[in-house]
């Protein structure tokens, strides 16, 4: 039995008894973990997939030790410039063992089937038809525009005339 969860950005297969270091997370040495982003389960026989996490699968475990790991060197280096720049960085991470993965309590399909009762009637109640709103426009206003675009084209078109 295995499970893949995701923590720290990171996507790790883990087993139980399976000690994992992870990126750092709060919390003292003993302290229960749970890992609720579960992507992938399989119990030996039947795989379950998330899209993009299985919500009733949870893997538990506590923390065995908060570290450093070794130190790595940084080192920037341009040639010819005379520019060298040392560096080193120690990355925190946290030990967690792995006690167990755990199947959560799936609800009834009985309590299921309320909230969606629930949700239809809302709908229902709001699927009323809507009346439709017209917008009228002034009629005042397009006649006048119409009225001067009809004047100043014959005027344009007897000075036409004259000029010719």
């Amino acid at each position: 039995m295995y499970a893949v969860v995701n923590t720290g950005g990171k996507q790790y297969k883990v087993q139980q008894g399976q000690v994992l270091r992870i990126e750092k997370i709060p919390g003292d040495v003993g302290k229960p973990v749970t890992f609720e982003r579960v992507l992938m389960y399989s119990d030996g026989e039947n795989i379950s997939i998330g899209q993009p996490a299985l919500n009733d699968i949870a893997v538990e475990g506590h923390i065995v030790e908060q570290g450093r790991a070794k130190k790595i060197i940084v080192f920037k280096y341009k040639r010819r410039k005379r520019y060298r720049r040392k560096k080193g960085h120690r990355q925190e991470f946290t030990a967690v063992r792995i006690d167990g993965i755990n199947t959560k309590a799936k609800k009834s399909s009985a309590t299921k089937a309320e909230p969606e009762a629930k949700a239809k009637k809302p709908e229902a109640e709001t699927a009323a038809p809507k009346k439709k709103q017209t917008k009228k426009a002034a009629p005042e206003k397009e006649a006048s525009k119409t009225a001067e675009t009809k004047a100043t084209n014959t005027l344009k078109a007897e000075s036409d005339k004259e000029t010719k």
